[in-house]
């Protein structure tokens, strides 16, 4: 019930499931299919089918140019190579974590992977089978929309962890729209493009612990599943290269 009050209603009703025009103005105006859907999503919620995990650690991190070492003392436990942009500001992420320095106390980024949870493919099969397409169809989206809540809500903790919690005024639409200090980024977008850093994230951080592996080609597996690096920088936001 708390990873699902983090769930982005225009996300699972718009993108997911259809529904045309403003989330905000048709729950407002009443609107039958919005309700129907609602409806739907409800009987999703109250299955088990979704059972949200996630896990997380924070390791101490320097940078060198386009390069992020993650580190634990004096050992560099991995290596990151960040893009950099061709023109612009010329940002790479690593610029959001302080660069090597001798005697200085490393920086600090932390990783992340959560899930809905193991059994919603097969489940949305047996609804498929059984002729129940919008049950199907609600139930992978919300899969999809429940692993990105937990991250944010896993997100949130690591922020208030780091010593700098939200504000109180900070509504939901303010996090939707990552309007707080630092940023997550997950491979495979556009400032950390390489998929195959997965592998990278996922032996520091052994994903099989709540369920999630990864396949040769680097997807997760459950798909409804997020990894990510999370940078605490109050300069960090989103670009593309």
């Amino acid at each position: 019930e708390e990873i699902w009050k983090y769930v982005n209603p225009h996300m699972l009703y718009a993108k997911h499931l259809g529904l045309r025009g403003s989330y905000r103005k048709l729950k407002e105006a009443g609107d039958p299919k919005l309700a129907e859907l609602e409806r739907v999503v409800e009987r999703v919620k109250a299955s088990g089918w979704i059972r949200a995990s996630g896990m997380y650690r924070f390791f101490g991190a320097r940078s060198d140019g386009n390069t992020l070492a993650l580190v634990c003392g004096k050992d560099t436990l991995a290596t990151f190579t960040f893009p950099r942009q061709v023109a612009g500001e010329r940002l790479s992420l690593a610029d959001f974590v302080q660069p090597v320095s001798n005697g200085a106390r490393p920086d600090s980024v932390a990783l992340l992977i959560t899930t809905a949870g193991a059994g919603v493919r097969e489940k949305a099969e047996e609804l498929k089978a059984a002729g129940e397409y919008l049950l199907c169809h609600c139930l992978q989206a919300l899969a999809v929309e429940t692993a990105e809540a937990a991250a944010e809500w896993l997100h949130r903790n690591i922020r208030e962890r780091w010593g700098f919690p939200d504000p109180p005024d900070l509504t939901m639409t303010d996090r939707f729209q990552a309007r707080y200090r630092g940023k997550r980024y997950s491979p495979g977008y556009p400032a950390c493009p390489e998929l195959s850093d997965q592998e990278t994230i996922f032996r520091l951080l052994p994903g099989g612990k709540i369920g999630v592996e990864l396949t040769e080609g680097f997807m997760m597996d459950p798909e409804a599943s997020v990894s990510a690096l999370v940078f605490h920088h109050p300069q960090a936001r989103y670009y593309a290269v």
